[in-house]
Order: C-alpha cells, then structure tokens, then sequence
C-alpha cells in the first residue's frame, strides 16, 4: 500500500484546496420591482428580463 514518505505541508494542501471555497454568487435588484434576482436571469417575482415579459405570471386574486 502506498505511504507518503514525508509528510504534506499547510501550503501546499491549502494550495490543492483553493479551489473549494464556496463562489458569491452575483445578485442585482431587478430595474422593475426592484427584487432580488441573479444576474443575467429572469426576475421571478415579475418575469421581465431586458424589459421583456418572459415569463407570465398569474396574479392571486383576492
């Protein structure tokens, strides 16, 4: 069975590991109902995008 020889620095493991860290993702206020959204998404609260309905959305009626 394989045995490493000597033992694994701090650096070098961080330096394999720099690649786990968690990513911020890119969240804008949508230009219309100013919610949060992604970037570069469809709003899910008014499904605009670029000032284009995409998506319709059904109003509740009360």
């Amino acid at each position: 069975m394989a045995v490493p020889k000597r033992r694994t620095t701090s650096t070098k493991r961080d330096k394999r590991r720099s690649h786990d860290g968690l990513k911020v993702s890119n969240v804008v206020d949508c230009p219309r109902c100013h919610e949060k959204k992604l970037a570069h998404h469809v709003c899910k609260s008014c499904g605009y995008y670029k000032n284009k309905e995409i998506i319709k959305l059904e109003t509740e009626k009360k």
